[in-house]
């Protein structure tokens, strides 16, 4: 709910010309929170039991909540006539969960293979019937005739892949950094911090400019420095200078930032006004969806070269030290393989972001312009 509307907000609420600026500060505040959770959560661990970062949410939340009723207020048309799409919600639900489902039982061999095939089969023909009872419905769960807008779908295809290439990453990078190199999980939280100083500076910045300049100069720039750097962390091994490490993760974190505010702001911009809302729910849900294939292809791709016996006892092992030397070896090369294919399907996002174009759709002023003018 949050991740959805908070840029939907966003975008009613900005004029056009500072959009990406705007949503570059919201990817701060996302990414502020991920930075200071990892670190938060190794202090927290060095001192209470792991439930610990559950219970930690019950105060934010309840913080949030009753500021948010406080201060947020409603500038948006709401279409208070719209039904909702149960079947079309039952469906797609159906479709990405099997589908989720079969990713799961395929990667940590939880079950046989007809149960993989029948999984992804249910998947493929509920998603068949979700598109088919969508494009008849005059109030869609996911409008698809947004997709005729190519700017739109450009962005949204290159979103999803670029979600599946670094969904993993940061577990990726803190497994690397706990089980191979033997560092406190408090040690491994302070280690990321680079990647998301990287965002947290070049994220604005990208947004700003993409306002003056566009967004493609920012989106292809930063997938291909984001495709450079997971292919750089793919030759890393167990006696890489950990500044290499630093060097390449604010490659990684440098290209995310110039990326992520850009598209988004592209994609939002690309469709008419009272559309903002599905829309932010369609592009939200591809980033999702990619974000959570990413570990099960991750974890798929490393049991290709290594047993997943090993990977699970590497993971679980309770002392890294315990970790024999060859099984840090083989557990290595997965993360080397991981990170190689993960670069690649990054490098697969470039083409529709750089083929979208321009919309023919020329976005009308935002409420808060109006109010401006007015």
């Amino acid at each position: 709910m949050l991740f959805i509307n908070s840029v939907a907000m966003i975008v009613d609420a900005t004029p056009r010309k500072d959009l990406g600026l705007s949503l570059g500060i919201n990817q701060i505040a996302f990414r502020f929170g991920a930075m200071a959770g990892l670190t938060l959560s190794g202090l927290i661990l060095s001192f209470f039991d792991w439930r610990a970062l559950f219970y930690i949410n019950i105060p934010i939340g309840i913080f949030g909540t009753f500021w948010a009723h406080h201060r947020l207020k409603e500038i948006a048309k709401v279409e208070k006539k719209s039904p909702v799409d149960w079947l079309g919600f039952a469906s797609f639900s159906i479709s990405i969960t099997s589908f989720l489902l079969a990713l799961t039982y395929d990667a940590y061999g939880f079950s046989e293979a007809v149960v993989v095939y029948g999984l992804l089969i249910a998947s493929a023909l509920t998603l068949s019937i979700f598109i088919l009872y969508e494009r008849r419905q005059a109030h869609p769960l996911l409008d698809m005739s947004l997709l005729r807008i190519r700017e739109f779908t450009g962005g949204v295809i290159a979103q999803l892949l670029n979600a599946i290439a670094w969904g993993a990453f940061l577990l990726l990078l803190s497994l690397y950094f706990q089980l191979v190199l033997d560092m406190s999980p408090l040690a491994a939280g302070i280690a990321i911090i680079p990647f998301d100083i990287a965002f947290l500076i070049v994220g604005p910045l990208s947004g700003k400019f993409s306002d003056k300049s566009g967004h493609l100069p920012f989106t292809t720039s930063g997938l291909a420095l984001t495709s450079i750097g997971l292919y750089l962390f793919s030759t890393v091994t167990i006696v890489t200078p950990i500044s290499t490490v630093i060097f390449e993760m604010i490659l990684v974190g440098a290209g995310m930032g110039l990326f992520v505010s850009p598209n988004i702001s592209s994609v939002m911009s690309s469709v008419p006004e009272k559309r903002r809302g599905i829309a932010s729910a369609f592009r939200a849900t591809f980033f999702q969806v990619g974000y959570v294939i990413s570990l099960n292809a991750a974890v798929l791709i490393m049991t290709v070269v290594i047993p997943y016996q090993t990977i699970t006892q590497v993971i679980s092992a309770v002392n890294p030290i315990t970790i024999s030397s060859s099984d840090k070896l083989l557990f290595m090369k997965g993360l080397s393989t991981a990170y190689f294919w993960l670069a690649i399907v990054n490098v697969a996002a470039i083409p529709p972001s750089v083929l979208r174009g321009s919309s023919k759709y020329k976005p009308k002023l935002s409420i808060f312009e109006h109010k401006i003018l007015s």
